[in-house]
């Protein structure tokens, strides 16, 4: 099986865009192609699972170990004919100015993938040499087997790109994309909209498919990947998994609710769990003979309204509650749990189980890696657990009343602490 990552010389140099457009080209091919995305993405996943026809999983260096990471490598990528895994930011930026840790740079030198660099070309010429020189060399752990040159203005200038490239840097090309290109995904504030936004049609990808067979080398660019052996490293199953599922877990799972990382759906399949997917915004009940909630992050602030109007639904989440059945609420769906969300100066009403109120933020309020010991026993875990997980918030909260909290979190980056966990 083949592997490779793409990455960037920067966060927005179209390295989403591109690897979108090899992925469908080479599945167009007959190609069985796995996805990756590098760091704690939830958005570019999405478009990457549409495209590809197989869930993206995420590689993460910071909140996963290195064994962890090679897992979720091979396990995933049983089946496939080349896995492809974009990058994120830079391909050196991480956690710190003075180590790769975190970093996808990191990521290609622990599993072994070969970097495919896309850089932004559309206001340099000789200096392109002098960025792929750096790139290449930078750290001689990290193999850069090819560049992509992303928003050139004309042949000529393509010309004069090549010219320094070969002269110096002696990087194979493989290919070049005219600036001003057609092809670009819509954004808004936590990244990327996500993919079923974008609406994925069988002709939006054969023409995405169409525009990597036009610019790239794709033939070089399979060549170019290493081939690596996938070994079945799937864990033993609990015995009662191999009967029938112990729990029910009702996810949801919808245009307001899409934050999910997958390898926790398979941790909880593995150990006797049915996953058992609803619409909160279009469903007026939750799953029948459901053990247990989990209510993922993702935009329940641009459909408030109709979150909002869902009475029945929003009963049907506040009997649960207080029958005393377990319910994990992340991000958006513990917002979806609070009392109102109040956004564009409008409150809405939510479930009324936590006494908060949210209100959205037209900045970023928390961000980075963040360290978690937990306070006392929680759905989670037992006192003194510790746990790594990222923090991204444009919303604010404001308790309605004293809330009791699970546990300390610490952010990685500044130090600062807070309690969390609204508890209940």
């Amino acid at each position: 099986m083949k592997r490779i990552l793409i990455a960037g010389t920067a966060s927005g140099v179209g390295k989403t865009t591109i690897t979108l457009a090899i992925e469908a080209a080479l599945r167009r091919r007959g190609m069985v192609v796995q996805p990756f995305k590098c760091g704690p993405d939830y958005l570019d996943t999405t478009h990457h699972s549409a495209i590809c026809g197989r869930t993206c999983r995420n590689l993460d260096t910071i909140m996963l170990s290195a064994s962890e990471n090679r897992i979720s490598l091979e396990r995933a990528s049983l089946g496939a004919n080349i896995v492809i895994a974009e990058g994120m930011m830079g391909l050196f930026d991480g956690f710190s100015g003075g180590s790769d840790h975190g970093s996808s740079a990191e990521i290609a030198k622990m599993l072994d993938l070969p970097v495919l660099l896309v850089v932004d070309a559309s206001s340099c010429s000789r200096s392109i040499a002098a960025t792929l020189l750096g790139f290449s060399t930078f750290d001689k752990g990290v193999s850069v087997v090819g560049v992509l040159l992303n928003r050139v203005s004309s042949e000529s200038h393509f010309q004069m790109l090549s010219e320094a490239i070969h002269g110096t840097a002696d990087i194979p090309i493989l290919g070049w994309i005219p600036k001003n290109s057609a092809w670009a995904i819509s954004e808004r504030h936590l990244g990327l909209h996500d993919a079923n936004e974008q609406a994925w049609t069988e002709a939006k990808v054969d023409s995405l498919a169409e525009f990597a067979e036009k610019h790239l080398d794709l033939d070089m660019l399979v060549k170019l990947a290493s081939v690596a052996e996938i070994a079945d490293t799937s864990p033993e199953p609990e015995p009662s998994a191999l009967l029938a599922p112990i729990v029910r877990i009702g996810v949801a799972h919808d245009e307001a609710f899409s934050f999910y990382y997958e390898d926790n759906f398979d941790l909880l399949r593995d150990y006797g769990a049915e996953i058992v997917e609803f619409n909160p915004l279009h469903d007026t009940h939750l799953p029948e003979n459901i053990d247990a909630l989990y209510l993922g992050g993702g935009y329940p602030e641009l459909h408030a309204k109709s979150l909002s109007e869902n009475r029945d639904l929003l009963g049907a989440v506040q009997r649960f509650c207080r029958a005393g059945l377990p319910v994990y609420a992340e991000c958006g769906g513990m917002m979806f749990l609070a009392n109102t969300i109040v956004t564009d100066g409008v409150s809405y009403p939510m479930a009324g189980v936590l006494p908060l109120s949210i209100e959205m933020s037209d900045r970023l309020v928390k961000f980075g890696y963040v360290k978690v010991r937990f306070n006392r026993n929680c759905i989670l875990g037992p006192v003194e657990t510790e746990a790594t997980g990222h923090s991204f918030h444009y919303s604010k909260i404001q308790p309605d009343a004293e809330t009791g909290r699970s546990y300390s979190l610490q952010y990685l980056r500044s130090g600062r602490m807070e309690e969390e966990g609204y508890s209940t």
